[in-house]
């Protein structure tokens, strides 16, 4: 076991870890221990196959049916491979081949019984760049409860579009915008927009993969405060480079290398006592 508790002052400074980063670890070692709470996917013996090569082996882990869960790991690692797996997105890409079992709420979501349409709208899915629908502010949050038959009357839709706008935090900006073009708005903008459409049709979980990086700093530390807000009411899990992000938003953690899923625990501990060397090389910038 790396413990990193009894001196993690000298170790920070030792390694040479940025001051932000630093600042992190020192405030995690003194935080509170994340809460246990009941499971969202039971994930048993994962893997992912492309043309035959493996890309994820054996992924046993259990997530959470409330709060973040950060995916890190360095490029090319399996970690968006393993997001994908939960809305079945691998389907999508031609020669893919997903094994194991995935269970959502006690439920094979692979089984011939699950249609994966239905289960997008269970499971949403904020990509690395916003990708807004060529349609009116309006509409792209619109769009969802529309082709589920979530608001049988213009009413209803239009207390869903508010609701998922402020919910988003963007109500306040474009409420008196909403006929104007989705494409219209900031990157940052943008992506909240992208967060309002994904909820708009009351999903249970949320998928993010990297969802800042394209960000600038003001419109990361919007969107981090966002997703600090929606802990409470979804299932998040969260694909990103940034292991300070990855500290500040999540309260579990699991680090990918090379398609294994290397370590799994709260959030702290991953960061202030890690078990696997791996991991701490990783974290301190000792590997990438």
């Amino acid at each position: 076991m790396v413990n990193m508790n009894a001196a993690h002052t000298k170790y920070i400074s030792d390694l040479g870890l940025t001051p932000n980063m630093g600042e992190v670890i020192e405030m995690m070692a003194s935080a509170p221990a994340a809460e246990t709470t009941q499971v969202k996917f039971e994930c048993r013996d994962v893997e992912v196959f492309y043309s035959g090569k493996r890309a994820l082996r054996g992924v046993n882990m259990d997530v959470p049916d409330s709060g973040v869960t950060a995916l890190i790991g360095p490029s090319g690692c399996g970690k968006s491979t393993f997001l994908r797996v939960f809305n079945r997105m691998n389907d999508t890409i031609p020669n893919a081949r997903v094994t194991g079992q995935i269970l959502m709420d006690g439920q094979d979501i692979y089984s011939k019984d699950i249609d994966p349409v239905l289960l997008r709208a269970r499971v949403g899915m904020v990509f690395q760049k916003p990708n807004p629908f060529p349609k009116s502010i309006y509409d792209n949050v619109a769009y969802g409860p529309r082709i589920h038959g979530l608001a049988p009357q213009k009413k209803d839709l239009d207390n869903i579009v508010e609701r998922s706008l402020v919910r988003a935090g963007l109500w306040d900006e474009v409420k008196d915008r909403l006929k104007e073009p989705g494409t219209s708005l900031s990157g940052g903008q943008q992506q909240r927009l992208v967060i309002a459409r994904a909820i708009a049709v009351s999903p249970e979980v949320i998928l993010m993969d990297e969802p800042a990086s394209a960000l600038d700093p003001i419109a990361t530390a919007r969107l981090e405060e966002l997703i600090d807000e929606l802990k409470e009411k979804y299932c998040i899990l969260i694909v990103t480079h940034s292991m300070a992000q990855a500290a500040r938003v999540s309260q579990k953690t699991a680090f990918f290398h090379l398609g294994d899923l290397v370590e799994y625990d709260d959030t702290q501990t991953i960061f202030t006592n890690p078990k696997d060397q791996r991991t701490q090389d990783y974290i301190t910038g000792r590997t990438g």
